[in-house]
């Protein structure tokens, strides 16, 4: 039987490890914990889940201290996590069954929380490799990838992952990210991870150059990120203003983009505002709006298009509930509130009790 690994690199995780691992030990046959310099209970807690523990000196490269970390398992095969992602679903006999197949390195799903402008808790889906057969190796020193000629299949395993709404880890990677850039100029993984970076920590006027070389040297097919990458470039020109650019980037990705909620809420969202910014100018956009949010509900929640959990059902119901309101029309509004406030959406439950 083959026996699997949990590897794992730390530092200063005392607010979620023991989370991790009473979740996650289940799975595995050993704990192998690389610490890169700890100064808080992080290690006290490794050791009561009889982890084996080393250190590493940190020199700004996750890479390197994933593919250490790798090496000091023995086990045919190793599970990577971070101390912030704790297991939902999924067994050890899945990952067995995983395993026996062969041929194919593992993708968990893992839900990420983060807050949106608003202050609302928002969760978003993203798959991402971390089964790996001994002897994988890690290449890119941040958002560090797989370097392996399996192809990639979906584990049975959900993690939840709470990184997001700690903050603070935005500058570290942006410092790493541009000194990668620098000698990959033309890289649009690259890129994309630095414009998308400082999307994340709000600085959108210095992200609108990085996402517009993005955009010119991103494949149109082949790439499981360029999805994302534009349509987190229609969200941070929409919060610069740039609402002709914007429209002019929607009419291109109509084609491309047209299967994914995702795209057509972000397209709703940018209607609303640009007709809100210059009625008498964008007013013909205007029937755009109602028919975004329908094509989310019609396409609905697809976990495979690494998307925010509600722009495919409960925030596009909620979205139009609103149009509706707006528009006089209560009673189609309390029909999309309510759709909203069925699946636990409370601004939507809130909405219907004041109509009422």
């Amino acid at each position: 039987m083959n026996t699997i690994g949990l590897v794992m690199i730390v530092k200063n995780e005392s607010r979620s490890l023991d989370k991790c691992l009473s979740l996650a030990e289940k799975l595995v046959d050993g704990i192998y914990i690389i610490d890169t310099g700890s100064t808080d209970h992080t290690i006290e807690i490794a050791r009561k889940y009889n982890a084996h523990i080393s250190e590493f000196e940190w020199c700004n490269d996750f890479s390197a201290a994933r593919n250490h970390a790798l090496e000091q398992s023995p086990c045919d095969w190793n599970l990577i996590l971070d101390a912030d992602e704790y297991l939902v679903s999924g067994t050890r006999d899945d990952l067995q069954r995983f395993v026996e197949t062969g041929g194919h390195v593992g993708a968990i799903e893992r839900h990420d929380s983060y807050r949106e402008a608003n202050g609302e808790i928002s969760q978003s889906c993203v798959f991402t490799t971390r089964l790996v057969p001994k002897g994988t190796f890690y290449q890119g020193k941040v958002h560090e990838q797989i370097v392996s000629s399996l192809p990639i299949a979906p584990l049975p395993l959900i993690f939840d992952h709470d990184g997001y709404l700690q903050g603070g880890k935005g500058e570290r990677n942006l410092k790493i990210l541009l000194e990668e850039l620098e000698q990959k100029p033309q890289d649009p993984y690259i890129l994309y991870q630095v414009s998308r970076t400082l999307w994340l920590m709000k600085d959108f006027e210095r992200a609108d150059g990085y996402f517009e070389r993005f955009y010119q040297l991103v494949p149109e097919s082949g790439t499981g990120y360029r999805t994302n990458g534009v349509i987190t470039y229609i969200y941070n020109l929409l919060e610069l203003k740039k609402y002709e650019k914007g429209f002019q980037l929607i009419a291109e990705e109509k084609e491309r983009l047209g299967a994914y909620a995702d795209y057509h809420f972000a397209c709703g969202t940018f209607y609303t505002q640009g007709i809100f910014s210059d009625i008498q100018r964008y007013i013909g956009y205007l029937p755009e709006i109602e028919q975004s949010y329908r094509k989310c509900l019609r396409i609905g929640e697809v976990p495979e298009h690494e998307g925010v959990f509600g722009n495919g059902s409960f925030k596009a119901a909620y979205n139009l509930g609103v149009w509706f309101e707006v528009n006089g029309k209560t009673e189609e509004a309390l029909d999309y509130y309510r759709m909203a406030a069925e699946e636990g959406y409370q601004p939507a439950l809130e909405r219907v009790q004041k109509i009422i």
